[in-house]
C-alpha cells in the first residue's frame, strides 16, 4: 500500500558517476536528507526530563562484577532475583520523582 501522492515526494538526488544506484523496494532510502530541519521539528523537554538528564552522574562501571556475571551466565549458574529487580526499580523511580518534585 502506498500513501501520499508521488508528486509530493522529493526526487532522488542524481547518483555520482560510478556510485551505486538503489533500485526496487529500498530505492526511497537513497533520497537526499534536507540540509536544515524545519522549525516545526524542534522539541521541548519537560521539567522532569530536563532534571533527569542534567542531574545524572556518571555511572560506575565494575568490570569485575561484569566478568563474574558473564562467567555465571556461561556456566548456567546465574540466578535472576525478580524481587531484587523490582525493589531496585521502585527505588530508582522514587529517586527520580524526588528529583523532579524538588
Amino acid at each position: 500500500m502506498k500513501i501520499g501522492n508521488p508528486a509530493d515526494k522529493p526526487a532522488p538526488a542524481p547518483a555520482a558517476h560510478g556510485a551505486p544506484v538503489a533500485h526496487g523496494h529500498h530505492a526511497a532510502s537513497a533520497t537526499a536528507i534536507p540540509a536544515k530541519a524545519d522549525d516545526s521539528a524542534t522539541i521541548e523537554l519537560s521539567n522532569a526530563a530536563s532534571t533527569l538528564i542534567s542531574g545524572s552522574s556518571t555511572p560506575e562501571f565494575d568490570a569485575a562484577k561484569v566478568d563474574r556475571i558473564s562467567k555465571a551466565i556461561q556456566a548456567g549458574t546465574f540466578k535472576i532475583d525478580p524481587e531484587a529487580i523490582a525493589d531496585k526499580l521502585i527505588a530508582n523511580a522514587k529517586e527520580a520523582l524526588a528529583k523532579v518534585q524538588s
